[in-house]
């Protein structure tokens, strides 16, 4: 195995404190288009991919999110990233790896922004946040069909400070059976 492809899986960090400005619109393709080609369960490509870099919306995002957790954060549970890159998939009656698939695109994306000098962090409750009245008026204003479910988001954005060093990996994590 190439050995650089390693080294980004083991230098990619969860970012959560972001500079202001805003990526340039080459990196932001490079990853969108990365999570275009994660795998999807029988090729069906379900996942719908949006990326929020309007202030007005990555505001009611960032409050909408809060409101989720317990307790609400002070600050924005985006990170102060410029840039929010939205997943979502179809109901499990509709596809049933949906929810898998997008999970998929979103680590395919943060190997991407890895790859591209871009930090990243995988954000929960965007299922939550998009099974509510509102959750379903933003996304129709974001042009999505109707009957999607949220998966999850990536803070995208570049780093304030180099990353902490990754943790040690914990004993037995993986075991071989032959």
């Amino acid at each position: 195995m190439n050995n650089s492809f390693l080294d980004l899986i083991k230098e990619r960090r969860s970012i959560r404190s972001y500079r202001p400005e805003q990526i340039a619109d080459d990196e932001l393709r490079a990853v969108l288009e990365a999570g275009t080609y994660a795998p999807t369960g029988h090729g069906r490509q379900d996942p719908w991919i949006v990326a929020v870099q309007n202030p007005a919306m990555r505001e009611r995002l960032s409050r909408m999110n809060a409101s989720f957790m317990n307790p609400a954060p002070d600050g924005d549970p985006y990170y102060g990233a410029p840039t929010i890159v939205l997943v979502f998939c179809s109901q499990p009656e509709q596809c049933p790896t949906g929810f898998a698939d997008g999970s998929l695109v979103l680590g395919t994306m943060m190997l991407a922004a890895q790859a591209a000098g871009l930090g990243s962090c995988w954000i929960n409750r965007e299922r939550e946040m998009f099974a509510t009245p509102e959750g379903r008026k933003i996304m129709a204003e974001l042009g999505l069909p109707e009957g999607l479910m949220g998966v999850g988001a990536l803070a995208l954005g570049y780093a304030a400070a180099p990353p902490k060093p990754n943790k040690p990996r914990k004993d037995n994590y993986y075991r071989v059976i032959k």
